[in-house]
C-alpha cells in the first residue's frame, strides 16, 4: 500500500540473498505507486511491477500478482509474502521447492511467523489450542503473511476470494484445497520475521471479520454445520471481546453477511469434514 518504504527495501532484499533466487518477482501497488525496486535493490530474476487504481485488499492484490504471472506461463510454485514480512535465512526459496518437489499432492506450505524476538504468537500457529509453534506437519489451514502455494492446485480449485478484501481469506482457499485433495503443510523451519501485530489494529477488522465469517460458513460449510460454526463462533467473540464498540461492529458485520450474496456456493463434502476433524481442527472451530 506504499506506507512501509523501509520495510519492503528490508524484504526484497533478503530475497535477493536466497541461494535459489526466484525466476521472477512480482510486485503490486495495492492502490498506490511503486518505484523502481529492481535498479536500486540488485534483484535477481525478472521483476515486474503492477499498479491498481484502488487498494482491493489482501486477497484482490494476490490475485492480481497471480494474473501476471500466469501471464507468462512458466510459475510452478509462488511464494507470497506480506511487505512487512523480512527472509532471515537464506534457504527459505530452495526449501520450498524441495517440499514441492518431494510430494506431488502438497498444495500449499505455511511458513512460521515470529517477531524479531522469535516468538510465535499463538494465532499464528495452525491448530487448535497451546500449540508448540516449532512442531511442523500437515495442518487444516495456513497463514497468509508467508507461505507457498502450488499453480496447478490454483488452476484446479481457483483463486482468493477477492471479495472479502480482509479476513478469512486463507480459510476459504485452504477448505478448498483440502476439499480438492490436496495436502497443507506447517513447516516451522521456513521463518519470516514479522512484527507483533493484532489483527484488530485494522478499522474494518471487527466487522468485516464477522461479515466474512458468515460469508466462509454459507460457502463452504455443508447445511447441518453452519449454525454450529457460527454459534462457536458468537460464543468465543462474546467470550473474547470486552469492547461494546467492537461487539457492534461485530454484530453488525455478522448482519451483513447474512443479508448480502456470500458468492458461489460449494460445500465441502463430508469426507473433507472427518479429514479436517482428523487433522485436529474440525471446520466447526
Amino acid at each position: 500500500m506504499g506506507n512501509r518504504p523501509a520495510e519492503i527495501d528490508a524484504l526484497l532484499t533478503s530475497v535477493a540473498r536466497q541461494d535459489a533466487p526466484p525466476a521472477r518477482i512480482v510486485i503490486v501497488g495495492n492502490g498506490c505507486p511503486l518505484p523502481e525496486f529492481a535498479e536500486r535493490l540488485s534483484l535477481p530474476g525478472e521483476v515486474t511491477t503492477v499498479e491498481t487504481d484502488e487498494n482491493l485488499g489482501c486477497p484482490g492484490g494476490r490475485n492480481v500478482a497471480l494474473a501476471r504471472l500466469r501471464e507468462f506461463g512458466d510459475t510452478d510454485v509462488v511464494v507470497e509474502l506480506d511487505d512487512d514480512g523480512l527472509l532471515v535465512d537464506t534457504d527459505v526459496l530452495r526449501r520450498v521447492g524441495e517440499l514441492f518437489a518431494a510430494d506431488d499432492r502438497l498444495g500449499i506450505v505455511g511458513f512460521r511467523i515470529a517477531d524479531e524476538n522469535g516468538e510465535t504468537q499463538q494465532r499464528h500457529v495452525p491448530r487448535v489450542g497451546a500449540s508448540d509453534p516449532l512442531r511442523g506437519g500437515y495442518v487444516t489451514g495456513f497463514l497468509g503473511g508467508g507461505h507457498a502455494l502450488r499453480s496447478t492446485m490454483l488452476d484446479e480449485i481457483g483463486d482468493w476470494p477477492a471479495e472479502f478484501f480482509f479476513a478469512h481469506e486463507e480459510t476459504d482457499l485452504a477448505w478448498r484445497a483440502a476439499d480438492a485433495g490436496w495436502r497443507i503443510l506447517y513447516a516451522p523451519e521456513l521463518l519470516l520475521q514479522h512484527p507483533k501485530t493484532s489483527p484488530a489494529r485494522h478499522a474494518v477488522y471487527f466487522r468485516v471479520n464477522a461479515r466474512n465469517r458468515v460469508w466462509l460458513a454459507r460457502r463452504r460449510l455443508p447445511l447441518p454445520l453452519i449454525p454450529v460454526h457460527l454459534g462457536v463462533w458468537v460464543l468465543l467473540t462474546l467470550a473474547r471481546n470486552r469492547s461494546l464498540g467492537g461487539l457492534r461492529a461485530w454484530f453488525g458485520g455478522f448482519l451483513e453477511g447474512v443479508r448480502r450474496p456470500a458468492g458461489e456456493r460449494r460445500p465441502m463434502r463430508w469426507r473433507t469434514v472427518g479429514r479436517l476433524t482428523r487433522l485436529g481442527r474440525p471446520p466447526v472451530i
